[in-house]
């Protein structure tokens, strides 16, 4: 039976089933009456789901740096592998996990997406407690943890229909720092690597079953807490023709290049500290890198509000290479420090670039919108669907970056060629910013996108 809140409760109408069929948050009186506590509500509960998605989807980049000395005999190669596949399987959800909250309901799909994080962490406990098991069938259990990966895109999809335009982009930038500090945190000492190593030795399948409490805490507040919106409905009209624009695909490509970056190097980064510095614990170190990178993304933004995304965002490449360079010096220096610090350059200028990235999507979509109120809305309803392919695009770079680490460790013995790789990627997309977004004469340019 239907139900209805009363007026001193707020304008906010309910059915069973928690469904919400009048949601308008652009009227200031009803967000202030109650718009508002709801929407907080839900972003607190996305939070934790979406920290939780993202730590799953890297708990085999600090596993994987650990299984050899569990019993397996597993080549480097492989190792990586291990830690690139996730993100393989996370970018490909991404657009389907973007429809599914207007198919489903924002507070249903948050249930099932994090209880999908139970096959993972589950499987990821059964399979490393015997060193025979076949590569395939660890594969196959990290392919999995992308599940975590799709995640990102419903959450943020769920969270940007509750909240005003004018509130929208600081709720969006808690939901995703959220998401991305989970990088860090599974990384960090006194996380996964206190866990297995609890009591002395090495118990690896406490990795994932040490999740499985936090995943049905999360799964039981969505569905205790949360809300689905009726106005909240898949638009594949909309998406197809954000899918038809340029500006789609340039920013796509770019997006590789940030959040992209972000990722692979995240999910690398312990491998390539065992790799190149046999004598240094990773999970004392390899935590920092995706901590300070999540931390800095907001700060892209804001700096984006003032001089502009595309500046930001050229500005990013340039550093990117640097540190990428650095991070040569470092290896053939033979120094950790220095390649520590270069790590964490790079990192702060990946996290700054996704806040600048993300900043430039709308205001690309408004300076190509139609005249009117018409045009304008059409064009922010295609920004919102071009960030979820987007979004999708850019994150196969996190399978990427290990995988070109892999092939040069496999055919020179070093990783310094990928290096090179990565420095001639960010000079092209630097380039290709320049061209499209900050040419004198361009129509971005004069847009300050």
């Amino acid at each position: 039976m239907a139900t209805t809140i009363t007026p001193t409760d707020g304008p906010v109408r309910r059915r069973t089933g928690r469904w919400i069929d009048h949601w308008e948050p652009e009227d200031s009186a009803f967000w202030e009456s109650s718009g508002r506590q709801v929407a907080r509500r839900n972003l607190v509960v996305s939070i934790l789901a979406e920290h939780l998605g993202f730590s799953v989807w890297m708990l085999w980049s600090i596993v994987a740096v650990n299984l050899n000395a569990a019993g397996f005999a597993l080549t480097d190669s492989q190792l990586l592998w291990l830690v690139a596949v996730p993100s393989l399987v996370g970018a490909t959800l991404r657009l389907p996990y973007t429809f599914a909250v207007g198919l489903f309901g924002g507070r249903n799909f948050t249930i099932v997406s994090a209880l999908l994080l139970l096959i993972p962490t589950i499987g990821l406990a059964v399979v490393v407690q015997r060193p025979d098991t076949p590569f395939w069938a660890l594969l196959l259990v990290a392919a999995t943890a992308g599940f975590g990966g799709g995640n990102f895109a419903s959450s943020m999809t769920n969270i940007s229909y509750f909240f005003p335009e004018k509130e929208k982009g600081w709720a969006l930038g808690l939901n995703a720092a959220g998401g991305n500090i989970g990088v860090a945190v599974v990384q960090a000492p006194f996380v996964v690597t206190a866990v297995v190593t609890a009591g002395g030795g090495l118990v690896l399948w406490r990795a994932g079953l040490m999740w499985v409490p936090l995943i049905l805490v999360a799964a039981f507040l969505a569905w205790k807490a949360m809300d689905n919106l009726s106005t909240a409905r898949a638009d594949f009209s909309t998406s197809a023709a954000a899918a038809k624009r340029p500006h789609t695909w340039v920013m796509s490509f770019l997006y590789v290049g940030t959040f992209g970056s972000f990722m692979g190097y995240a999910a690398a980064f312990p491998m390539l500290i065992k790799m190149e510095f046999a004598e240094v614990n990773p999970a004392s170190w390899a935590f920092l890198g995706a901590l300070v990178g999540s931390l800095a993304r907001p700060y892209g933004g804001r700096l984006s509000d003032r001089v502009g995304g595309a500046v930001v965002t050229a500005a990013s490449f340039v550093v990117m290479g640097v540190g990428v360079l650095c991070a040569v010096f470092a290896l053939r220096a033979g120094s950790f420090l220095f390649f520590l610090a270069s790590f964490l350059l790079l990192f702060v200028a990946t996290g700054i670039s996704n806040g600048s990235t993300y900043r430039m999507i709308p205001a690309i979509f408004r300076a190509t919108a139609a005249d009117g109120a018409e045009g304008m809305l059409r064009a922010k309803r295609e920004a919102a669907a071009a960030i979820g392919i987007i979004s999708a695009v850019g994150a196969f770079g996190g399978f990427f970056v290990p995988r070109i680490y892999a092939w040069a460790s496999e055919a020179t013995g070093s990783i310094e060629p990928a290096m090179f790789v990565y420095v001639g990627v960010y000079a092209t997309m630097l380039a290709v910013t320049w061209f499209v977004y900050l040419r004198p004469g361009a129509t971005m340019a004069k847009a300050r996108v």
